[in-house]
């Protein structure tokens, strides 16, 4: 960054009177700042780190306040950089504005096999921060536990259940599997006793079950983790909290258990059972009626959520979610993103696999097609449905699939829910798909305006066209 564009940015905080997920204050007008480990810390570990700013008083509304020393701040920020783990290598501009001096550390985002950073005083469990909004939290153990399991390629859904017996796994299906493995890995099958297949294939260790091969074979999984279920309850309102005229909290409520195939199918039908069907009356007055979500989009959104979730030890007690408000569908499960992958580029490219040896033996009794699909799926169903496309986010280890119904598309301004999506800064990628228009009307008759008016703001404000440029609500 060059001094005049420090200098622009500057003069835009103090317009816009906010820090952004990119941008943190500090006054450093008597000193420096002796606490930045948690602000290094949450900016090294997102993808687009960001810029702690010095002499800025968001205290005295923002004015200019100045540093003490340019040089001897520096140094010490530096040596704060230092005390973490791996180092921070911060890169300093400086620049005069009304006599006073302002100094700026940008803090790049670290390589996801080097997280999460930490303050080495306090330790990775205690010195580790994300950045939420504008302030830096703690992160949890389990987010901790996420990146150093894809660093050190942990395979949790091949675990071996050590009290669970194969005499309880489904015979009749496990026959199916068997056959289906004869037939399309043949070069693994010749030769080989069925025992030695369910080993080699992840069903099995010495015998004894895995996580993997529990959730697919056993007639009742929830006996050994009661939680690796799907809780699902319909709502009469849009927010939780919301009764019914007759003061009912929800229209139905369960819990669904079983293997996974069984509870992908009994989750589609509790959809299908609370959905609205819409009477469309085409142009020859013909009648035909639409179900209120895609089911193949919501199929596949169960899918990935039973599939992809994170079956660590960390998460076992946490079921999927499955919430039907009156406007929305959501569907959450344990587990951000994994390995070197973002929001931005899903269903864009293929990513790795959390549970690969899960996916495969999905794939070859036919419930998933292990082909990367899902996600394109789910848009392009939504787009035939003439909905939104559905909004997939991260928050503190959970993956979250939103999808919108006819009802939300005719009773609420777009303009106001742009600016609602926009709670959590969002790249232009996933407006233009929550709106569900091209890039370039998204862009120039929706946000750009909000930003213009004040109810939307960029996150990195310097480098307006970056490709890393999200809004977020002002």
């Amino acid at each position: 960054m060059q001094s005049e564009d420090l200098k622009n940015l500057v003069i835009r905080i103090i317009n816009t009177k906010m820090e952004t997920q990119n941008i943190e204050l500090k006054e450093a007008n008597h000193g420096c700042p002796t606490h930045l480990y948690d602000t290094l810390s949450s900016f090294s570990n997102q993808d687009d780190g960001g810029m702690i700013i010095f002499g800025i008083s968001e205290r005295n509304n923002y004015e200019v306040c100045g540093v003490y020393d340019p040089q001897d701040l520096q140094k010490k920020v530096t040596e704060q950089c230092k005390q973490m783990e791996p180092i921070v290598r911060a890169l300093f501009t400086t620049c005069d504005i009304d006599g006073k001096t302002v100094v700026s550390a940008e803090i790049p985002g670290v390589d996801i096999v080097d997280r999460p950073v930490f303050y080495k005083g306090v330790g990775r469990i205690k010195g580790s921060y994300i950045r939420v909004g504008e302030s830096d939290e703690p992160m949890t153990e389990y987010e901790i536990y996420s990146y150093e399991a894809f660093r050190q390629r942990k395979r949790d859904d091949i675990r071996v259940i050590d009290n669970a017996n194969l005499r309880l796994l489904d015979q009749d299906r496990l026959s199916q599997y068997l056959k289906e493995v004869k037939k399309e890995r043949k070069n693994l099958s010749e030769n080989m006793s069925d025992d030695e297949i369910l080993e080699i294939m992840g069903v099995t260790v010495n015998e004894q079950p895995t996580l993997a091969g529990l959730m697919t074979f056993s007639k009742y999984p929830q006996t050994y983790f009661p939680q690796l279920c799907i809780t699902a309850v319909a709502l009469p309102g849009t927010e939780h909290g919301t009764v019914g005229e007759n003061g009912e909290r929800f229209i139905d409520n369960k819990r669904i258990t079983g293997a996974i195939p069984d509870m992908l199918e009994e989750a589609v039908d509790f959809v299908i059972k609370n959905s609205r069907t819409k009477t469309i009356i085409d142009e020859r007055g013909r009648r035909a009626d639409r179900p209120e979500y895609p089911i193949i989009a919501v199929r596949e959104a169960i899918v990935n959520a039973l599939v992809h979730r994170d079956y660590s030890i960390h998460t076992e007690n946490v079921p999927i979610r499955i919430e039907m408000y009156r406007d929305r569908l959501e569907i959450t499960n344990s587990g951000g993103l994994y390995g070197k992958i973002s929001i931005d580029v899903l269903g864009k490219v293929h990513p790795e696999t959390r549970n690969a040896t899960l996916a495969n033996m999905l794939e070859l009794i036919h419930v998933t097609e292990n082909r990367y699909s899902g996600i394109p799926t789910m848009r392009n169903e939504c787009l035939k449905a003439k909905l939104p496309a559905p909004i997939f986010s991260v928050l503190h280890g959970e993956f979250k699939v939103v999808m919108k119904n006819g009802y939300y598309t005719d009773n609420m301004d777009i303009n106001e829910a742009v600016v609602e999506f926009c709670s959590v800064p969002r790249s232009r990628e996933e407006l233009t798909s929550f709106v569900g228009k091209s890039r370039n009307y998204v862009m120039t008759k929706i946000v750009l305006p909000l930003v213009e008016k004040g109810k939307l703001q960029l996150t990195i404000p310097e480098k307006p066209r970056s490709n890393n440029q999200k809004y977020v609500k002002a």
